[in-house]
């Protein structure tokens, strides 16, 4: 049976998922084999004990069962000095040490914190500060099953924050830093809608109908040439009363 790993004195170990893979320890980056790069990330996503068997089955799904099994012992084998410390392992599980930090845990909880139900505005509330931490996409050029399935499921999420942040931006008065978490996510989806409505909905609040307009226009055009579609009657609600647009 392998020891586990008891968490250490200091900052320790951070992994950040959220625009690429990396694991850093209070310095440089860390360079992994793949087998094991995968094997930290695969743990980060479960965010908690797994057993081998299901490890290695989901990290090395065409392979037979014995092969997988040599690849996982390989994976945990070049995790060389402070890199071996992430990981917590017995004969049966394998999850991170307690003194590993995930990106991606720190910003769902942010995004949940923002799509929770709003009470009085405080001064501890999300900010500005926030957009970035919501502005990463999970592993990109990562195609693995296991890895799509777990971006998609942050995709929404954070699309969904920033669109919040946006709003609670523009109530607070915050006008240019709520723009700026709208374009994030407009950025992120240039063809989905409710981002596009968040920051029209900050123009209008802060008094520039015409610049409401125009992302308005901007927009109607955008899908007329990529789906041959029209902005619906929800978001031409939005811009009804400016009365610089024919609405049909």
């Amino acid at each position: 049976m392998e020891a586990r790993v008891t968490p250490r004195d200091g900052p320790g170990l951070r992994i950040s998922l959220l625009g690429g893979f990396k694991l850093e320890d209070d310095g440089p980056t860390m360079i992994l084999p793949e087998g094991s790069k995968r094997l930290l990330a695969f743990l980060a996503l479960k965010g908690r004990l797994i057993r081998r068997q299901a490890a290695a089955g989901t990290l090395w799904p065409v392979a037979t069962e014995d092969h997988a099994s040599s690849s996982l012992r390989s994976a945990l084998a070049r995790l060389r000095e402070g890199a071996r410390a992430a990981v917590e392992a017995t004969a049966r599980d394998l999850g991170l040490s307690g003194d590993v930090t995930v990106d991606l845990w720190d910003s769902r909880e942010l995004a949940r914190q923002l799509l929770a139900p709003e009470g009085s505005p405080s001064a501890g509330d999300p900010g500005a500060e926030a957009i970035p931490a919501l502005s990463g996409e999970l592993l990109p050029d990562w195609y693995d099953e296991w890895v799509l399935i777990e971006a998609e499921d942050w995709r929404q999420l954070r699309l969904h924050a920033l669109e919040a942040l946006a709003d609670r931006l523009a109530a607070r008065g915050k006008y240019g830093d709520a723009a700026a978490a709208a374009l994030a996510a407009v950025r992120a989806e240039p063809l989905r809608e409710s981002p596009r409505a968040a920051l029209i909905r900050v123009h209008i609040a802060e008094g520039n109908p015409s610049e409401a307009l125009r992302e308005f226009g901007r927009y109607g055009e955008l899908l007329k040439l990529e789906l041959g579609v029209e902005p619906t009657e929800r978001l031409r609600a939005l811009v009804a009363d400016l009365g610089a647009v024919t609405l049909r």
